[in-house]
């Protein structure tokens, strides 16, 4: 057996002395994600470069390949058969990569304490994966908190740029009340509806959320910079568009159908029949989300299309923070309370004894107790023990043989 042993293991053949190798560091969790991660993080931001918002292409792609493979393929031109990727569409893509810098793009995110979150982090927001293949790239964010537990608890409120001093008031309201209730208020920070709703979360010291239609660190529009820096501090901004970019219109309404996934639904304050909000009130319909509408004057064109959004069943009415968390909340935990008018002394009387009140008149005659029985449906005794209840009561006096209501004032 040793004679066996021998003539299998043969002599090796004299290697090399290598260096010695330094002890490898154990992975500890401040050593930061694994390279594989941050090589997929440079690969998406620089798709986030290369194609616009909601790209269904490359959308379908990412949902195929990882993005350091989708990078690959495009710089190669090794696209086979590949969905919606024609010739000329390559060839625009190609054309734009020789002038793509995403590390410094990522380098410009952190400079102003922001980050670019992407499927696979913790902090990525799994709701937005019901976009399918119009899905983010990724999102540059700044701000506090985490995005995916931000959005756990929020809600989007939005609106018409152009709003009404009405609603610019019940947006700020519905927003610092659903703030005070512990929900993060969502929405574009654009004029009107929007600003109404972020500044009515900021004023009771809540978390809100700008989903901005160009890059975090610009200021658009540039009437609520300010408005828009304090997000940055107290809440949380967010963009599917890399740093500098600038807005445009496809870009506002592509931003509306993030803010749709992101929460768990869509108040619509004020709207006129072609406004914007409404997109963003259709796409959580379409995401099966709750969408919410406050009805407004009649006379308003600004709501006219909030109140055919609910004529026509796409949005539940609302009026207060209570009846909108009764809708997105814990089922049987954030009901809303009953609503009802005011308790009034006839109210609590006893069946027989409304019965002859509803029959005692108000005139001065009065009636006698044979007619108030027979108005009644009761014996005269007891229509006769009622009245001198109600007397009792301050609702009825006598005058002789007749008996009249007396006028409460």
């Amino acid at each position: 057996m040793n004679q066996l042993l021998g003539h299998l293991q043969a002599p090796r053949a004299p290697q090399a002395p290598q260096a010695p190798q330094a002890p490898r560091a154990p992975r500890t969790a401040e050593a930061g994600p694994p390279a594989g991660l941050e090589a997929e993080r440079h690969a998406r931001a620089l798709l986030n470069r290369l194609s616009e918002p909601g790209d269904a292409v490359v959308g379908r792609w990412l949902g195929q390949l990882p993005a350091v493979e989708v990078v690959r393929a495009i710089r190669e031109g090794d696209v086979p058969d590949h969905p919606g990727l024609d010739a000329a569409r390559l060839a625009a893509y190609q054309a734009r990569l020789p002038g793509l810098d995403p590390a410094n793009d990522l380098k410009r995110v952190r400079d102003i304490g922001g980050r670019f979150i992407i499927p696979g982090d913790t902090e990525w927001p799994s709701q937005l994966d019901d976009l399918g293949d119009g899905r983010p790239i990724g999102l540059w964010t700044t701000g506090t908190g985490s995005l995916r537990l931000l959005a756990l608890r929020s809600v989007a409120v939005v609106g018409s740029r152009a709003c009404t001093a009405y609603g610019a008031h019940v947006a700020g309201e519905l927003s610092a009340q659903l703030a005070e209730r512990g929900w993060v208020v969502v929405s574009g920070a654009a004029y009107g509806i929007d600003a109404a709703a972020h500044r009515g979360a900021l004023a009771v010291g809540g978390m809100t959320v700008a989903v901005l239609a160009c890059g975090v660190d610009v200021a658009y529009p540039k009437g609520n910079a300010e408005l828009i820096r304090r997000i940055g501090v107290q809440g949380l901004l967010v963009s599917e568009l890399p740093p500098g970019e600038h807005p445009n219109r496809f870009r506002f309404v592509l931003r509306n159908r993030v803010i749709a996934a992101l929460t768990r639904g869509t108040v619509v304050v004020e709207a006129a029949v072609r406004s914007g909000a409404l997109s963003t009130a259709r796409r959580a319909r379409d995401l099966n989300r709750h969408t919410m509408g406050v009805a407004g004057p009649v006379t308003s064109e600004l709501s006219a299309g909030v109140h055919a959004l609910i004529r026509s069943g796409g949005a539940t009415l609302v009026t207060d923070a209570a009846e909108i968390t009764e809708l997105v909340g814990a089922i049987g935990e954030d009901l809303a309370p009953q609503r009802s008018g005011p308790v009034l002394p006839r109210d609590l009387l006893e069946p027989p004894v409304a019965r002859v009140l509803e029959a005692v008149p108000a005139t001065a005659e009065g009636a006698p107790v044979e007619r108030l029985a027979r108005q009644s449906g009761l014996p005269p005794d007891e229509v006769l023990q009622r009245l001198y209840e109600l007397v009792s009561l301050g609702f009825v006096e006598r005058h002789g043989a007749h008996w009249r209501a007396v006028r409460r004032r």
